[in-house]
């Protein structure tokens, strides 16, 4: 990609506005805050300042984001600062564009924030659906120590485990799939996080969300779709439908 000025790049800004590339920058940060040093945070948090004016993109040389962190006291290094970029692409946070110039030499290069996945133990597995593979008792049991024994124990925790807070409507549903507490608990936080600041959500609405984008789900894998990572995959399912909604009220409010 040809390097230039920042409102080049606007098509690559993953959110529709700054509010928008906030919230999800408030949802990764919940889960990868404690992954990040107190210096790593100051690069991310100023890499974040800088990628303002095109909502999740910046530009910016690193020397240049360095420097800014050294005005406002912050003193970190750029080794700090690439050790920082290494975790935010490994999580994936960041991605990194290279840019050259005209002449063809390398230019410094742009970095685009993704929009918000679960980051999660069970999220980066993949997840076989029970009536094609057997799921692997790894990923289905867990041990606990009992009381009476001195050896480990292995216990199989099936929807029934499922925490209240998830509708038992969709509880009921996704057990005939996955028959596992933890996957129908990731799959209702989904829905969980992508409505959060959507006050006008009922439960109800959030219910007939989740019921809908899960059988979109199944319906794409019946068809051959290969999914590695069921929560990403469905999370876009999810972040689809709500971006459809957003533009139809949209174009409803613009018509009236």
């Amino acid at each position: 990609m040809k390097a230039g000025n920042i409102e080049q790049f606007k098509h690559l800004s993953q959110f529709r506005d700054l509010n928008d590339f906030n919230n999800n920058i408030e949802q990764w940060m919940i889960d990868l805050k404690s992954k990040f040093t107190k210096s790593e945070l100051i690069a991310l948090k100023r890499l974040i300042r800088y990628s303002a004016k095109v909502a999740g993109v910046c530009n910016a040389k690193i020397q240049t984001l360095v420097s800014a962190c050294h005005e406002a006291g912050q003193e970190i290094s750029r080794s700090t600062f690439e050790r920082m970029l290494r975790k935010a692409k490994q999580f994936g946070l960041v991605k990194v564009i290279n840019t050259f110039k005209g002449n063809g030499k390398q230019s410094h290069n742009v970095y685009v924030f993704q929009r918000y996945q679960i980051v999660s133990d069970s999220s980066a597995i993949d997840v076989p659906m029970q009536e094609t593979i057997d799921v692997p008792k790894e990923t289905s049991n867990l041990n606990f120590k009992t009381s009476n024994l001195l050896n480990k124990r292995t216990i199989t925790l099936d929807n029934s485990f499922t925490s209240s807070r998830v509708p038992i409507e969709f509880r009921n549903l996704v057990k005939c799939f996955w028959n596992d507490y933890k996957v129908i608990e990731e799959l209702w936080k989904v829905i969980s996080i992508q409505t959060y600041y959507l006050s006008y959500y009922t439960q109800q609405d959030k219910l007939d969300l989740a019921i809908d984008s899960f059988k979109q789900l199944i319906r794409n894998i019946k068809q051959g779709r290969k999914v590695r990572n069921i929560f990403g995959y469905y999370w876009g399912i999810v972040n689809k439908k709500l971006d459809e909604e957003y533009l139809r009220i949209v174009c409803e409010e613009m018509s009236a």
